[in-house]
């Protein structure tokens, strides 16, 4: 039986789409040509966002209703022209990761199930200086999208505070990511510095909307600032990359101005490529706007200086000094004083 192969050409290359037809959004019909066909879309808006950045593969292979596994290690059979470069994890195991260098790069993953990409905060050339502040707006139980907006539109501020610009995007689900491009200067411990700042001063301000409480039990209805989207070795869900949902939604980049207006159920495959055709791309200038860390790192000192300690660190982390416990509050042993007059 003759294999069902679609040949699309993108960067100058032929790229081999096998199972065309495969259906990878069941409740929308749309197929795995249906998927490379909106990358195919929005080729320049997503490669000005992750060209030549190290990209994680989440493969689907039975769509996005099934199950599904990450991916560091491109496979021993690929093509020839394929760049691939070395990243790590906190524990310091390396591997062979993808680079999105160009659209065929994109596609060639997309034919191995990957619906959307989880990018690294530096480019491939680069690894030693993150070039994106990437704070995360993580709506908890209970927090509706006003909220984060609300959220937002107060972050915003807080940047132009300090003379930065902030570039915001949806998630694809609920929250709001808001990009701030860096000059290639600093470290991703020196980028994470900053967004504990700058998640502590939202909190102190805006305590009744806005939490940096690592810990689930402890936030409430608030947005959870995540600060640790920025530690060394993290990836993001990228900028026009595809949800593993029903509705096929699209981790859309909008305009500040849009605010008020975006509804993130209804940024889709379908909807987006119409969207940038007639709107273009709200990133345009991201790629032309690096900018200097040093104002949230002052805030960070400022913290420090006040005795604040070291924010936590995700579990698979090593342990750092002055760090708190890694043990949820309501698992925590009580103190033998606590015990005591508990008898």
């Amino acid at each position: 039986m003759a294999e069902n192969v679609a040949v699309v050409e993108a960067a100058g290359r032929e790229v081999r789409i096998t199972s065309p037809d495969k259906v990878f959004f069941a409740e929308r019909g749309d197929t795995k040509l249906d998927l490379v066909r909106y990358y195919l879309a929005v080729e320049e808006p997503l490669m000005r966002a992750i060209g030549g950045r190290p990209v994680l593969m989440q493969r689907f292979p039975d769509g996005a209703g099934g199950p599904s596994f990450f991916q560091k290690r491109v496979p021993d059979s690929r093509p020839d022209w394929l760049e691939t470069t070395i990243v790590s994890t906190p524990n310091g195991t390396t591997s062979r990761a993808l680079v999105a260098a160009d659209l065929a790069h994109v596609l060639w993953a997309v034919n191995l199930g990957c619906l959307g990409f989880h990018a690294w905060p530096y480019h491939a050339f680069d690894p030693d200086h993150a070039d994106e502040l990437r704070l995360d707006l993580d709506p908890s139980p209970g927090v509706d999208f006003p909220m984060v907006q609300e959220a937002a539109r107060l972050l915003r501020s807080l940047l132009a505070e300090h003379g930065l610009t902030g570039f915001p995007k949806t998630t694809g689900n609920r929250g709001i990511h808001v990009y701030v491009p860096l000059e290639p200067r600093w470290t991703s411990y020196d980028v994470r510095h900053a967004a504990v700042a700058v998640g502590r001063e939202l909190e102190r301000r805006h305590p009744q909307l806005m939490t940096m409480a690592w810990w689930k039990e402890e936030r409430g209805t608030r947005v959870f600032v995540d600060f640790n989207q920025n530690a060394p070795h993290k990836t993001v869900f990228a900028a026009w990359s595809v949800r593993a949902r029903p509705g096929a939604q699209v981790s859309t980049p909008f305009a500040w101005d849009e605010l008020d207006q975006i509804h993130p159920e209804t940024l889709t495959i379908d909807s987006v490529p119409v969207r940038v055709a007639s709107q273009g791309d709200p990133w345009s200038g991201i790629t032309s706007c690096a900018q200097s860390l040093e104002p949230l790192l002052a805030m960070h000192e400022r913290d420090t200086e006040a005795g604040i300690p070291e924010a936590p660190w995700p579990p698979q982390y090593p342990k750092v000094e002055g760090e708190p416990t890694r043990v949820a509050p309501s698992r925590a042993r009580k103190r033998p004083e606590e015990e005591a007059g508990a008898s």
